[in-house]
């Protein structure tokens, strides 16, 4: 067990105390140095960031496209190119941590994300802005597990749980307060000023956590790193992410993504084979011989699947449908991303008392009532029939953070703390890019399917409707593709049949996400507390 007593902290499996640093040296601890709750600030800062970046740009979207002209697969890559680059190397970055320090990995992760925020904010096309999103993703990987582990080594055990929910509660504050300040920003100042909002944070971040957080890592952590690994399922996603992506743009039957599909599945396998055979695996494979731990990880999966692919086209509907500004869309978000500062603790408190099932199999009937609930909403839908599904879906998502981060960590060993979170958040983000990516598949596919019918039905003449079919990629954002010097009747058609055909393929994509809710659902089932949150090593 790690545990903090006044200056000394007690090693996992150490028969007697191991003195700080500072002590060794014959120089006294200074104060605050390696207290648990100051450690709990300073990590919290730096998650922040990363909270923040999860809605500031979804409700930057629309102003982006704009601005640079994205079609609906740019904005997708700008989201799954920051989304992609964290899944791929999170697990690395456990590794890193676990091996060089928690304690460094952290705060190198804080200054990349925040020296990529401003590249960002300073790019002048889109190419760029995906390339430092890109550099982003990898920067968050670093500094996001090494917080858990971080926590983990500095908690004792009892405390743990409400750690986790303090440091959820903090990442549901930023996510909450992002939408309303990135609406103000971008109303009021530019797109580009969402990203520097990360620059002051990180510099906090960073001054703290060098003067509080206490230096740890897996002293048995030697060797070479798995590059292979690495290499092999680097390339498995990315071969996966982009076949997704070319189907939204050219449909399943199309070469692109058949040849990516099957490289996917080539490089997955080609990793799996090599993870066995190497002495010193980047993901070693024995932790899924717990079931609790692999019931989980598929789990977080699943929700994220839901979750990131309804507020990526949620900001859609408000804005481009509603015609609401970013200030008025943040504002109407916030029962789905407030109510998360309130659902992180009570799903601490949840796990605590009950273990991780109850609060996962809520998260995720929550979730499915939800997505059901809001695929039956039309374009011009009062606000009254929205916020009650934004309540649950914000509920479901504290609930599947907190109680599947403790599911995952719990479940495995304590001497693997970097690598279970860092597998942790690598199924969240890789749900991420899974919902983002397919819900557009689904979304852009039937919109393509329904347009011209959409657009007759509305008025628009047979002729005219099919000159506009090719604007699929457009209206698949919300966007009504009327021509320069529409008379008003012909223009109001335009955008009604637009609009519903957005709204079809809207629907079916939360159908779709809501169906795949239910699954995980079944998946809580499987889940059990682990032996420990800091001494049990996992049921493997």
């Amino acid at each position: 067990m790690s545990q903090i007593r006044g200056a000394e902290v007690l090693d996992p499996g150490a028969s007697r105390p191991s003195r700080p640093r500072d002590q060794a040296r014959g120089r006294p601890a200074r104060r605050g140095h390696g207290h648990p709750w100051l450690t709990l600030v300073a990590v919290a800062l730096g998650v922040m960031m990363v909270g923040l970046d999860a809605t500031v740009v979804s409700i930057a979207n629309p102003a982006i496209a704009k601005d640079l002209g994205a079609s609906l697969s740019g904005l997708q890559w700008v989201t799954n190119a920051y989304l992609l680059a964290l899944a791929v190397t999170l697990i690395p970055a456990g590794k890193i941590a676990d091996r060089f320090g928690r304690k460094r990995t952290f705060l190198a992760g804080v200054i990349g994300f925040a020296v990529a925020s401003l590249a960002i904010g300073l790019s002048g096309g889109l190419g760029m802005v995906i390339f430092w999103r890109v550099v982003q993703g990898f920067a968050g990987a670093l500094l996001q597990p090494a917080s858990l582990a971080i926590l983990r080594n500095t908690f004792p055990a009892e405390r743990l749980n409400a750690a986790i929910g303090i440091w959820g509660s903090t990442v549901g504050i930023s996510i909450a307060g992002g939408p309303i300040v990135a609406g103000l920003l971008v109303e009021n100042v530019n797109w580009e000023s969402v990203f520097f909002l990360n620059a002051p944070l990180g510099l906090v971040a960073l001054l703290v956590g060098l003067w509080v957080i206490r230096e740890s890592k897996d002293e048995e952590a030697a060797g070479s790193f798995d590059l292979p690994g690495v290499a092999l399922l680097t390339g498995a996603l990315f071969a996966l992410v982009w076949g997704l992506i070319k189907a939204g743009e050219h449909g399943f039957g199309h070469a692109t993504p058949l040849v990516s599909f099957a490289a996917s599945a080539v490089l997955f396998a080609a990793f799996v084979w090599n993870e066995l055979r190497v002495e010193r695996p980047l993901l070693p494979l024995s932790l899924f011989r717990s079931v609790s731990l692999s019931a989980a990880t598929g789990l977080i999966v699943l929700g994220f699947f839901g979750m990131f692919g309804t507020i990526f086209f949620i900001t859609l509907y408000l804005q481009q449908v509603h015609g609401m500004s970013p200030v008025e869309a943040g504002v109407r978000m916030l029962p789905m991303t407030g109510i998360f500062i309130v659902a992180s603790p009570i799903a601490g408190a949840l796990t605590s008392r009950f273990g991780p099932r109850l609060p996962l199999a809520l998260g995720m009937g929550f979730t499915a009532a939800a997505l059901f609930g809001l695929s039956r909403v039309g374009a011009d839908a009062p606000y009254v029939q929205l916020w009650p599904w934004f309540v649950l879906v914000g509920l479901a998502f504290g609930m599947v953070i907190v109680a599947g981060t403790e599911a995952i960590v719990g479940n495995a060993p304590a001497h693997l703390a970097g690598v279970a979170g860092g597998l942790q958040q690598t199924a969240s983000q890789l749900g991420g890019v899974l919902g983002t990516s397919v819900l557009g598949v689904l979304l852009s596919t039937k919109v393509g399917d329904v347009l011209v019918g959409r657009l007759t039905e509305s008025g628009v003449p047979g002729a005219a409707a099919q000159k506009l079919s090719g604007t699929g990629g457009l209206v698949a954002q919300g966007v009504a593709p009327v021509p320069p010097g529409t008379p008003e009747p012909a223009a109001k058609a335009i955008t009604t049949g637009s609009h519903l055909a957005f709204m079809d393929g809207f629907q079916t994509s939360l159908t779709v996400a809501g169906a795949v809710a239910v699954v995980a659902v079944l998946a809580a089932l499987l889940v059990r507390r682990g032996s420990s949150p800091v001494d049990g090593a996992a049921a493997v």
